[in-house]
């Protein structure tokens, strides 16, 4: 097997990700940040979602600008 098809094979089975690999990796959120953390993380991370969207709004209007 050359590196390509290596690449290629380690692309397809990272990308398969089931139902119960999602359960188990929620279930160690849970664990680890416990249930009141949580909706305080996913608020921050909101946030930083936003903010980022923001900036990269902002940035293409700036490049427009430019163009003109």
């Amino acid at each position: 097997m050359n590196l390509k098809q290596s690449v290629v094979m380690n692309a397809i089975f990272l990308g398969m990700v089931g139902p119960w690999q999602v359960v188990i990796i929620l279930i160690i959120v849970l664990l680890l940040f416990g249930g009141k953390k949580i909706p305080e993380l996913m608020r921050g991370l909101g946030k930083g979602v936003s903010e980022f969207k923001k900036g990269a709004k902002e940035d293409e209007e700036e490049k427009k600008e430019i163009e003109k």
